[in-house]
């Protein structure tokens, strides 16, 4: 049979590679089309890990050292490397370097039970997971023990004497450096396995809800981080705004440290604007309320944040009735 010179097949000039990183560290490599919808490659991503609930998730890209949230409305290509969306592929076997893209939670929840799918939670978990090895709550070390029980039941099933003894997890990675720094792996392996033990008969849906449950309530883990400029003309961020759960966080950074300088729930912040690389906070029945102009560098960044910030909001807004009914049922459990 006659093959057509590739040159000449638009279909697959059109088609590049892309990488998708997974928050438990596996990757799925993708051909796709150079101009498909972010919207169409998040579903392609949830049909091949069988994910059927995706609304917390998103795809993101690295932009100087922050993960900017892809707009499910755009074509993919808007968040592409200029030499990726040139490269025209020589042959179905030779495509460039694939476009790096991250799968990860982009709206985070403070109960796992409002994750109603499996596979959702599972990912949901790990994405904690990660986040937990760079948690800094130094007064809360005895939460990291009590996660990292969670996340052995989760992962190895009922502690076994015959089997789960000595070096049979790796400390760093389920604690954060410093915890391993500070009381050594021996410690670590000394103690851990008598807490696993407690978890006992605990599935691993259920430890994985027990761990989403613990480490949302650490400051630090269910966060989004954002740097932000005092003046147009700061080169280096001394801010940093903080997404979390309930509302707004902005910090002044202080060398390796963050000192918290308001801290608004979204029932308190009345009004967000950005204009230009300018961004406005206007708090909502404090008394002393006052409007709060910050920079983001960028148009770019500032439409970014305003996106998720607002549709943030609006799902906390969303998700308060079920919450509560949530509240009810371990309650009453």
């Amino acid at each position: 049979m006659n093959k057509l010179p590739f040159h000449n097949n638009r279909v697959m000039q059109d088609r590049r590679s892309v990488c998708i990183f997974l928050p438990n560290d596996d990757s799925l490599n993708i051909i796709i089309n150079v101009k498909i919808l972010c919207q169409e490659l998040l579903v392609q991503v949830c049909d091949l890990l069988r994910l059927k609930d995706c609304h917390l998730f998103g795809l993101s890209v690295i932009q100087n050292n922050e993960h900017v949230y892809m707009d499910l409305a755009q074509k993919l290509y808007k968040y592409c490397p200029k030499e990726w969306k040139k490269e025209a592929s020589k042959g179905i076997d030779q495509f460039g370097p694939p476009m790096i893209i991250h799968f990860r939670v982009q709206y985070y929840v403070e109960n796992g039970r409002l994750i109603s799918d499996r596979t959702a939670r599972y990912y949901y978990y790990w994405h904690l997971r990660k986040q937990v090895l760079h948690s800094q709550c130094v007064l809360r070390e005895e939460a990291y023990f009590l996660l990292t029980a969670f996340a052995l039941q989760a992962d190895l099933g009922d502690f076994k004497r015959n089997k789960h003894y000595g070096k049979y997890f790796e400390p760093e990675a389920y604690f954060p450096a410093w915890v391993v720094a500070k009381r050594g792996k021996d410690y670590i392996l000394k103690h851990v396995p008598n807490m696993h033990k407690d978890q006992f008969a605990l599935t691993a849906s259920e430890a994985h809800l027990k761990y989403i449950k613990e480490a949302v309530r650490l400051d630090d883990v269910a966060v989004h981080y954002y740097r932000l400029y005092k003046d147009k003309r700061e080169v280096e961020a001394s801010l940093t705004l903080g997404l979390t759960t309930r509302g707004i966080q902005i910090f002044q950074n202080l060398d390796e440290e963050k000192q918290l300088l308001y801290d608004f729930p979204w029932t308190n912040v009345g009004k967000l604007v950005f204009v230009g690389k300018k961004f406005e906070i206007l708090p909502d029945g404090l008394p002393s309320a006052r409007k709060l102009i910050y920079y983001t560098g960028c148009p770019l960044r500032s439409r970014h944040l305003l996106q998720l910030l607002s549709s943030s909001h609006r799902l906390y807004m969303n998700l308060q009735p079920v919450l509560r009914q949530v509240r009810r049922l371990e309650e009453n459990e």
